[in-house]
């Protein structure tokens, strides 16, 4: 049986920026089509292209869910949950090979 991956993660346009949450079954691809523009709409007219948050889901039910969850978190929230995991607001992109 083939094991599935989700991804929940948060872009921004620079650090304490404009911030963008979504969900992927191709985190790779997902953000690579962030930081070409490839894809019209919220982040390439914010120029959000820094992947600085993300989280691996088996189901994909639970992806949506913290997707949702984190949608509606205050701001002041989203902040401490990357920096909890990403204190510098690096580009985690690179270690994806993106």
């Amino acid at each position: 049986m083939k094991q599935h991956q989700y991804y929940v993660y948060i872009m921004a346009s620079k650090p304490n920026g404009t911030l963008y949450i979504g969900v992927t079954n191709n985190l790779v691809r997902r953000v690579y089509e962030h930081k070409n523009g490839l894809i019209s709409g919220f982040t390439k007219k914010y120029n959000v292209k820094l992947l600085v948050y993300f989280q691996i889901y088996e189901y994909v039910y639970h992806a949506l869910q913290r997707e949702k969850t984190l949608k509606h978190w205050l701001r002041d929230w989203k902040i401490k949950t990357i920096e909890e995991k990403n204190p510098h607001w690096e580009d985690l992109s690179a270690t994806l090979g993106v």
